[in-house]
């Protein structure tokens, strides 16, 4: 008896099939939804700023800031005094700061960012991380490269 031929079956054929189990093993933990509530972590000096809800809109991801943590007592209701145009001076709590985001495999981008702090407007990418619970947000100019990382947490 003839034993069929193995000739389709090299070691790069597993290297695919192993890198797409990996794949799609991560996409099931890391591939969780971005909706919700999330408390936005300041890169910087690691200390939680605000809540932000994301939501989903005609297969766009959108963001806008829920609640202030701290806030200052001298200015309980903080505005955008450094945005532009139809932004400016508007309240922070209510304010939309991410939208336009597309799914892109595990990832959303191709939208923008507002830094609330600055009034400028950014590129944005994110991802959901460890397992739904954090979210990486880059904001950037151009190229990806040139930008920064926030960490946010999942609000429970």
């Amino acid at each position: 008896m003839r034993w069929p031929s193995l000739h389709f079956f090299n070691p790069l054929m597993a290297l695919l099939v192993v890198a797409f189990c990996v794949a799609a093993e991560a996409q099931g933990k890391d591939g969780a939804s971005p909706i919700g509530q999330w408390r936005t972590v300041d890169d910087v000096t690691g200390k939680v700023n605000s809540i932000v809800v994301l939501w989903e809109e005609g297969g766009r991801l959108n963001g806008r800031i829920e609640r202030l943590i701290d806030p200052d007592p001298r200015d309980p209701d903080p505005r955008c005094v450094r945005c532009d145009g139809d932004l400016k001076d508007r309240r922070l709590v209510g304010l939309r700061i991410l939208w336009g985001l597309t799914k892109n495999d595990d990832q959303w981008s191709g939208g923008r960012i507002l830094d609330p702090d600055t009034g400028k407007i950014y590129s944005c990418s994110i991802a959901v991380k460890d397992e739904g619970k954090k979210l990486r947000v880059r904001g950037f100019i151009g190229f990806s490269l040139l930008g920064r990382t926030q960490y946010w947490v999942r609000d429970e």
